[in-house]
Parts: structure tokens; C-alpha cells; sequence
């Protein structure tokens, strides 16, 4: 499928998503903001796509990043960040939305997984978003977490040389 129909509007999302259930197919979500894509998003997206038959990535909007990592950041645009994603092999699509917490995303998508990393316990998820998910009976998988792979620290590095 070509990366740019991977990317899913509020409109197509829930038909995209009925033509997995229709084909029996199970659902993993995740979602993040993706700035500067390296090894550990990789493993990770690729771990979380391993929890189902296909993987959806919600995407942190260039507005939502701004209010959750400062006013330097994104460094790509979403639509960048959207595109990068959505060629990867492990995702099946991209949704973008602007909220700063996923709740609204995952009750569109009704996975019924929801991956998070390991930088997250199951406790610090904030509640909202678990009733989102195990409230129609999905689960939430929280993966192991890979240390020194961040995005921060990679800007850090480019502006400090």
C-alpha cells in the first residue's frame, strides 16, 4: 500500500477500522510523537505490531508536541512525521490528532491492544486512556524499555555538535 494512504483522517479511520473487523482481524495501537525516528522507535513499532494483525500509530500533532516538549520542538513537521512513519513495514497506519493525552484516538480506533513503551508502567498510564481500551475489553501491553534511545537526547546532540 502506498505510505500516503497508510495516513488516515478522522473520516476514514473508523472505515478502515471496520474493514479489519470484518476481516477478523485484531488491532494494536500506539502513539507518540516520533520526532527524530531511530533504532529504539524501530524495535519498539516493531515489538507492538507483533501484539496483533495490524498496527495503528497515533501521532502527537505539531501543536501537541510544541505544549508536551517546548516550543523547539517538533523538529519535523507531523505530516514528516507522518509520512516516515507510515513507510515503515511494521505500521499499517498513521493517525495524527492534536489532543495532548490519546484518549480521543483510542476511542475512534477501539484497539484491542494498546502498546506503550517501558518508560510508562501500567500504574502512570493515565486512566482515562486505559478505560478508553480495557473498557471494551481490550488490553494494554507495556514493553520492555531500551535505554540511551531517545529523541531528546539525539537533538541535544546535533545543536551541541
Amino acid at each position: 500500500m502506498d505510505s500516503a494512504a497508510k495516513i488516515l483522517t478522522a473520516a476514514t479511520l473508523p472505515v478502515w477500522r471496520e474493514s479489519l473487523r470484518t476481516a477478523g482481524q485484531t488491532l494494536a495501537a500506539t502513539n507518540g510523537c516520533f520526532d527524530i525516528l531511530h533504532a529504539g522507535h524501530v524495535n519498539y513499532l516493531q515489538a507492538a505490531r507483533a501484539e496483533a494483525d495490524a498496527l495503528l500509530v497515533g501521532l502527537n500533532s505539531d501543536r501537541s508536541v510544541r505544549e508536551l516538549k517546548g516550543d523547539d520542538r517538533p523538529i519535523h513537521t507531523e505530516q514528516d512525521r507522518a509520512t516516515v512513519l507510515a513507510a515503515l513495514e511494521a505500521v499499517d497506519a498513521v493517525y495524527i490528532f492534536d489532543e495532548l493525552r490519546a484518549t480521543h484516538f483510542l476511542n475512534l480506533a477501539q484497539p484491542e491492544v494498546y502498546v506503550k513503551g517501558g518508560d510508562f508502567t501500567l500504574d502512570q498510564l493515565p486512566q482515562e486512556e486505559r478505560q478508553a481500551v480495557e473498557g471494551r475489553g481490550g488490553r494494554v501491553a507495556v514493553l520492555g524499555f531500551v535505554p540511551g534511545k531517545s529523541s531528546s537526547e539525539i537533538a541535544r546532540r546535533i545543536v551541541e555538535g
